[in-house]
Parts: structure tokens; C-alpha cells; sequence
């Protein structure tokens, strides 16, 4: 069996470290407004695990947790309030901000929630109104 790659991450301050193993199930932006205002950006680059790709390695003590809506559990590091992942129960997915993982090779594959919108990308990846189909989506594309 070949070994997994695995990428280390950490918050801002780096009192809370992290892996993830094997390759993500999807990566790409959101542009939703709660994203957006949770980033302070204009848009947010996510990367989608399976839970079990996913291990906080260090300072689990300093995670906090901020549930706005049942669908996100956004966490942060309580000592520098470094944002480090959102787990996202109903899909079954932790998404892992691209930025905490710089040995990651970012490879986007599309636009989430892109009718929310505030800086029009055009980059050639699709752009989806909400989310994909076999997310709970409409599946629906937005021209660029």
C-alpha cells in the first residue's frame, strides 16, 4: 500500500498545528458572504476533506468553535484568533483554509456560492450559483 502524502498546518500563531492525509475531495473559492466576512476577503480558498483526513496534532485546548447555522462549525485559535478550518457536518466535510496549509499544492477547481459574488474572477473555472448537486446544490453555473 503506498504511503499518503501528508501536509502540516498550523493557525497564525502556530499554537495549534494540524495534517491532513491524502488528497482533498475538492478545492476551490467561495464567495457566500459569510465566508467573506469570516476571511475579511473578498473571497475565501477552501480545501474539502473527509474527517478522517483531518487531525489536529497539537493545542486541540485552543480551538474555539463559532456555529453561525448548523451547516458550518467555523474554528479559530483562542490565542491569536488565527482562523484554521470549518467543519461542515450535514456534508460530512472539514474544509481546511488553503492558506493553513502552504505545502499543499492549491489546485482549484471552481467557484461556490458565486451569485454572492463581490470580485468577478475570470479565471475559465466553473462558476456555480450556490454549490454542486451532489453537495445539496442547485448545480446551476453563472457565466463569469
Amino acid at each position: 500500500m503506498a504511503e499518503q502524502a501528508t501536509y502540516p498546518g498550523s493557525c497564525f500563531c502556530g499554537a495549534v498545528q494540524l495534517k491532513v492525509s491524502g488528497e482533498p475531495v475538492a478545492m476551490g473559492y467561495c464567495h457566500c458572504t459569510s465566508c467573506r466576512h469570516w476571511s475579511a476577503g473578498p473571497v475565501n480558498a477552501f480545501s474539502l476533506w473527509k474527517p478522517d483526513a483531518v487531525k489536529v496534532t497539537k493545542g486541540a485546548d485552543s480551538i474555539g468553535t463559532y456555529a453561525k447555522t448548523p451547516q458550518s462549525e467555523r474554528k479559530w485559535c483562542k490565542s491569536c484568533g488565527g482562523h484554521i478550518f470549518t467543519d461542515h457536518p450535514g456534508m460530512g466535510l472539514i474544509d481546511v483554509y488553503a492558506a493553513v496549509i502552504p505545502d499543499l499544492r492549491f489546485k482549484p477547481a471552481l467557484h461556490v456560492h458565486y451569485q454572492e459574488s463581490v470580485l468577478p474572477v475570470k479565471d475559465g473555472l466553473p462558476k456555480m450559483k450556490d454549490v454542486p448537486k451532489e453537495m445539496g446544490g442547485s448545480g446551476q453555473t453563472l457565466p463569469e
